[in-house]
């Protein structure tokens, strides 16, 4: 009874010591990908070194790396938490970025957009991030161009879609020009994104955003009706 005993206690202390050890892995990986962020805000992909983000994160290069295989991997992984971050978060409820049945889907949609620009505010690093890498990235030769053409196209595609969908069920107006109202959106996305990050106190990114979605709404939905009234949340 004693030795069976001791071996249970055995296999709950391996247990128990397993799952301290994945713990502090995911915690290392989170700081990890956390540091990656400033950093590649702040030099982008090419000026940015393993070496330095190891040491802000107060490891060594072979300890990042064993996370990590490469700093292209590292790259990956953070524009991949990020995108994740925003479809659990934010999106989920919508099927994705953006699908989904019902006859305000797209009022709902744009709304959510509106959200995910007030979460940006909270989240400056991300942004910069973003704006540097995706400025980048348009050489075919950098490690995130696949990414970025093909989020971009994702991206545009689910929302002409559901734009598509809207007119079909009735909710828009018969020969709205969905892809056209899709790339606009995109555009506007972006470009409030840049003016926020050059001035930032200058600039209401969600603000102008619900704006731009309200107008575009109340000129192709086929009741002329437009987005609730914008609700700023606090920081």
């Amino acid at each position: 009874m004693a030795q069976e005993q001791g071996r249970t206690a055995r296999r709950s202390t391996a247990r128990s010591t397993g799952r301290g050890t994945y713990a502090v892995g995911d915690a290392r990986r989170r700081k990890i990908l956390d540091t990656a962020v400033e950093h590649f805000a702040r030099w982008g992909f090419h000026a940015s070194s393993l070496a330095r983000i190891a040491h802000d994160c107060g490891i060594t290069q072979g300890g990042l790396l064993h996370h990590f295989r490469s700093k292209e991997d590292l790259l990956l992984g953070v524009l991949a938490q990020s995108e994740r971050h925003d479809v659990e978060r934010l999106f989920a409820d919508l099927g994705g970025e953006g699908e989904g049945e019902g006859g305000d889907a797209v009022a709902r949609y744009f709304a959510t957009v509106v959200t995910l620009a007030a979460e940006n505010t909270r989240r400056p690093g991300i942004v910069r991030m973003f704006q540097t890498l995706v400025g980048e990235s348009g050489n075919p030769g950098h490690p995130a161009h696949a990414y970025f053409t093909e989020r971009y196209a994702r991206v545009l595609g689910r929302t002409v879609a559901l734009l598509e969908g809207g007119v079909a069920r009735g909710e828009l107006r018969p020969g709205t020009d969905c892809e056209a109202a899709g790339r606009e959106t995109l555009a506007v996305m972006d470009g409030l994104q840049i003016q926020w990050i050059l001035a930032p106190e200058g600039v209401d990114m969600p603000a102008r955003l619900h704006a731009f979605l309200d107008r575009l709404l109340r000129g192709i939905s086929a009741s002329g009706a437009g987005l609730a009234p914008y609700a700023a949340t606090s920081p």
